[in-house]
């Protein structure tokens, strides 16, 4: 199978920190963490490193990040071809701290607005699975409209027009639930599983495609027979960074390879639970043999 990922390239920079930062204060620290990071680069490097033959389609600077991003993609057996490395920008860049303490993370990105469209056109005509994420829309448009037959899956972060756009041709819609509730201008109430009814069936009702909405630590909601949250495990989170990206990347490595949809919707909260009780989204994905294994079936929050 040949699996397709297009969007964001950004390059991540993690100082883990014992505690949240006081404002004017001075800090140091021992080391910082550098890696690839961006939804679509992340679920691509995922997939590589699971043995998947991969593409990634974006946009890197011609400087000392975008050259980094490449050769770790190329370490992993990412085909990087289809990257355009631009002289004109630099590769967009995100500052990371993340909280030993209690998991969370804060990220503050620099992003030149002015990259929304890879200069250009790319032609691939024989994808069986497609990962967008709402970036280099045209793109991301024409590869679906070019493979019909692929499984496409739309990584949807945040509510704009080209998300909404696409979530309406792709084959599963997985979305945030900060998406979720934008969309609907509803909110969810974790004690009323109505709260997540409707919601689910207003993005239903407007997509018309598989809707999985995911909840973070508390798992992931979707219709299959029957409404239901399908639960992660429980981990001890050092740092959340890319946790989503790695899910969708997993997800997508799950449902191409013929598991269930509730199965795929399991082992990608799983993949993604495993990553954060590391540093650094690409150097916490974990390897597929550890998501895979018995001994997690019952560990459910």
């Amino acid at each position: 199978m040949k699996f397709v990922c297009i969007g964001h390239a950004t390059y991540d920079t993690t100082l883990a920190l014992s505690t949240f930062p006081t404002e004017n204060k001075k800090i140091r620290i021992n080391n910082k963490i550098e890696c690839g990071g961006g939804p679509a680069s992340n679920a691509a490097y995922l997939l590589a490193k699971w043995g998947m033959d991969t593409t990634f389609i974006g946009v890197v600077g011609n400087d000392y990040y975008g050259t980094n991003i490449i050769k770790e993609f190329n370490e992993v057996g990412v085909n990087t071809e289809y990257i355009e490395k631009s002289k004109e920008t630099e590769t967009d860049s995100s500052y990371i701290i993340a909280n030993l303490e209690n998991g969370s993370r804060t990220i503050i990105t620099s992003k030149n607005s002015t990259i929304d469209e890879l200069v250009e056109p790319v032609e691939i005509k024989n994808a069986d699975v497609i990962l967008v994420d709402g970036e280099h829309y045209k793109t991301a448009l024409k590869v679906i409209n070019d493979n019909p037959n692929a499984i496409s899956i739309l990584d949807a972060g945040r509510v704009n027009e080209n998300t909404i756009e696409l979530g309406k041709i792709v084959t599963y819609l997985v979305c945030s639930k900060d998406f979720a509730e934008d969309f609907t201008k509803q909110k969810i109430d974790y004690n009323n599983m109505e709260s997540l009814i409707t919601i689910y069936e207003i993005l239903k009702m407007y997509f018309k495609t598989n809707i999985i909405i995911t909840l973070e630590a508390k798992g992931s909601f979707t219709k299959i027979d029957q409404y239901e949250i399908i639960p992660s495990i429980k981990v001890k989170a050092v740092d959340s960074t890319g946790a989503g990206d790695i899910y969708h990347g997993a997800f997508t490595y799950f449902i191409a390879n013929n598991y269930s949809l509730k199965d795929s919707i399991r082992l990608a909260s799983i993949t993604g639970a495993l990553s954060v009780t590391k540093i650094g989204s690409r150097y916490a994905i974990p390897e597929l043999n550890e998501v895979i294994k018995d001994n997690y079936n019952d560990e459910v929050i």
